[in-house]
């Protein structure tokens, strides 16, 4: 990594005028966070924008946009806002976390408590854990579920285990993810909420209080007195429907080249297991159905020279590509971020295949 670089890569930005999203790469150093368009799979000089962090404040989780819950908003010292999305919580609060370091840079004390993690949460004495059950019920501020799916089966009012973190940190019950984690496991034992689904019952089952709730996106939840569960049978299950009941082991940002007019756009991919596919979504669009993807079983992968521009891939793309051809014979070109990115991918994949 460059010097003074304290992290770079994907983050789909809100435009300012006109509010539509779009993928930029993102470099932060010691007081500045840069953003660049992409042509052709190459970052294009100089920046597209620069966001000054000093005065800056950061919120994370920011909740405003329903359909985005991996949102960071950073408030500028002259009011102006900016939105931006990451690939997954991971990787949502790795930025926020590196972001704030940054913006109390001049502070050691206060980078210091960043580091500094809270082993044991009591629940402050003014707070009930009714008086947080109802917030989470209102209708404009609290948590709204809906129907998730699991394996296959599709549960009605639900809502992500790391979506009622997300929930209960913006809506200052906690201060922290472990916080937020140890109050759900209060609720849930004290019956306020269920868990749904295998991995969330199984979690109850280890007994440790701080690891019975699941901090992620494949952890389901409900009311405890809204508890309803809805199979689908064979028949209505959807080969989509299936494609998408494997489990999550990778997410990112990626660049892909179009398979008619050649084109690289940046699209967030999902890899799952059981089963084995690769799909990937437009980080542009609000709706979060994949705008394209594959089976994994008899594809192969390889990584492609960086040496010149290799056959099948159109414009001046820089390095750090991979190929993954299916058992169709389809080809997909597909470029990371740096070589030990792709390496990570490739090696998932290869797993699968």
């Amino acid at each position: 990594m460059e010097d003074g670089v304290l992290k770079e890569g994907f983050l789909v930005k809100r435009g300012h005028i006109v509010h539509n999203w779009k993928a930029r790469w993102f470099i932060l150093r010691q007081n500045t966070l840069l953003y660049y368009k992409l042509e052709g799979g190459r970052r294009v000089t100089p920046p597209k924008g620069r966001i000054l962090l000093d005065g800056c404040t950061i919120t994370c989780p920011c909740l405003e946009y329903e359909n985005r819950p991996l949102l960071i908003k950073l408030k500028t010292r002259t009011s102006t806002e900016y939105f931006l999305e990451a690939c997954s919580r991971e990787e949502r609060d790795s930025w926020a976390f590196e972001i704030t370091g940054a913006i109390h840079a001049g502070q050691p004390g206060k980078v210091q408590q960043l580091h500094t993690q809270k082993n044991s949460f009591k629940l402050p004495p003014h707070i009930s854990l009714h008086r947080i059950v109802d917030k989470m019920h209102d209708s404009s501020s609290g948590i709204r579920p809906c129907p998730n799916m699991e394996q296959g089966s599709t549960y009605k009012k639900t809502f992500l285990g790391s979506s009622l973190v997300d929930w209960l940190i913006s809506s200052s019950f906690a201060a922290s993810r472990l916080e937020g984690v140890t109050l759900a496991s209060m609720l849930m034992e004290e019956n306020f909420l269920r868990p749904v689904g295998v991995r969330s019952m199984g979690a109850i089952r280890s007994g440790d209080l701080a690891e019975q709730f699941l901090d992620d996106s494949t952890a389901l939840y409900t009311f405890a007195e809204s508890y309803k569960r809805k199979v689908s049978s064979k028949e209505e299950v959807s080969l989509s429907t299936m494609e998408l009941s494997g489990t999550v082991i990778k997410q990112g940002y990626l660049s892909k080249q179009g398979h008619k007019r050649k084109n690289w756009k940046v699209r967030r991919f999902v890899l799952r297991k059981d089963p084995a596919f690769l799909h990937y979504y437009d980080p542009s669009k609000e709706e979060n159905r994949p705008v394209g993807g594959f089976s994994l079983r008899g594809s192969l992968v390889s990584a492609l020279e960086d040496n010149g521009v290799p056959t099948g891939v159109k414009g001046n793309v820089q390095g750090n590509l991979f190929k993954v051809i299916t058992k169709d014979d389809t080809h997909y070109y597909i470029q990371a971020s740096s070589k030990a990115e792709r390496a990570e991918w490739i090696e998932a994949i290869k797993k699968l295949t």
